[in-house]
């Protein structure tokens, strides 16, 4: 069933719309989960999974018990423009959650959100990197939500569970605004901005369905085993930034296991043919993210590597 959550008028004789699907099953049952995306206009890869599922789950609405409910596009808008944030406004939908019921029109428009979503059993708010850089798939969790909400992440197929410090602009973010309502929200990050990884997309479904399993809504097959994610505590990820401005020519794929003194990539001038930086792993541990856009400017993240040391 379709069902129009927000529908508020533009100026020029228009409204911006969002919607869900509510599938409920045929089996008896109360919990409800909810697949949440496109709080970003140009992070994609959530379409796929809403499709995806949305598909399956109709198919096999006999092993469903409760409700799943999926929201493809919370920024409509930005998916049309392909903007990140909401065109006109020039605002991040995901830096002004809660909202609030009589503030400006999109303050108005999170706050509905923030309502329709609240006091379900789980929400999956699904992320891309942006252009430039690629990510692993993982679940982000703030260290103070991380006893309750690790278990759940662990079950969903990913590669690293990242547990940090919140920062104060999280706290202004959708997960953050339903965790604090006691509704518990995984965010999932993967892949890379205005693009589509299928095999990321398949791993996440398989774990949502071996997470409704463990939850006791789904009755129907799911995969033996899930990947084990590696679990990192604040202080276990090294940041690794360009010193200078050039072209980066990568020596290490994605997802690729480093040791320390490892040459991960040259920063080159193609002007005068120069190597301009170096620059090497300080530890041994996994690349999560890397940089993909070949143009960087000095300071950019270039990657970030999960290690079991601590970072200096």
């Amino acid at each position: 069933m379709i069902k129009t959550i927000v529908s508020e008028g533009l100026p020029i004789d228009e409204r911006l719309i969002i919607k869900k699907n509510i599938i409920k099953g045929n089996k008896e049952g109360h919990k409800r989960i909810c697949i949440v995306t496109g709080t970003h206009g140009d992070e994609l890869e959530g379409q796929y999974v809403c499709f995806e599922l949305n598909r399956l789950l109709n198919e096999n609405l006999h092993f469903l018990k409760g409700t799943v409910e999926i929201y493809p596009a919370l920024n409509p808008l930005g998916i049309d423009s392909v903007k990140r944030g909401i065109p006109t406004f020039d605002l991040d939908m995901n830096r002004i959650f809660p909202g609030e019921e009589g503030g400006h029109l999109i303050e108005h428009i999170v706050y509905q959100i923030t309502e329709d979503l609240k006091g379900a059993d789980m929400v999956i708010d699904i992320h891309a990197s942006n252009i430039f850089l690629r990510e692993m798939p993982q679940v982000r969790i703030s260290i103070e939500m991380a006893e309750k909400l690790v278990p759940f992440a662990q079950m969903l197929n990913i590669d690293f569970v990242w547990v940090h410090d919140a920062a104060t602009v999280l706290q202004s973010t959708l997960s953050h605004s339903l965790n604090s309502k006691n509704t518990p929200t995984l965010v999932v990050e993967m892949g890379i901005g205005m693009r589509i990884t299928r095999e990321y997309g398949d791993r996440l479904i398989e774990g949502i369905f071996k997470m409704m399993s463990e939850m006791d809504m789904w009755d129907g097959p799911v995969v033996d085993v899930v990947s084990e994610p590696e679990l990192s505590t604040n202080g276990e990820v090294c940041f690794l930034n360009a010193d200078t401005s050039g072209i980066i020519l990568p020596n290490i794929s994605h997802s690729m296991y480093v040791k320390k003194g490892d040459l991960l990539c040259k920063i080159v001038d193609p002007l005068e043919g120069k190597v301009l930086q170096e620059i090497l792993s300080p530890v041994n541990g996994t690349v999560f993210t890397l940089r993909t856009y070949p143009v960087v400017y000095e300071g950019s993240l270039v990657a970030r590597i999960f290690s079991t040391e601590k970072c200096k």
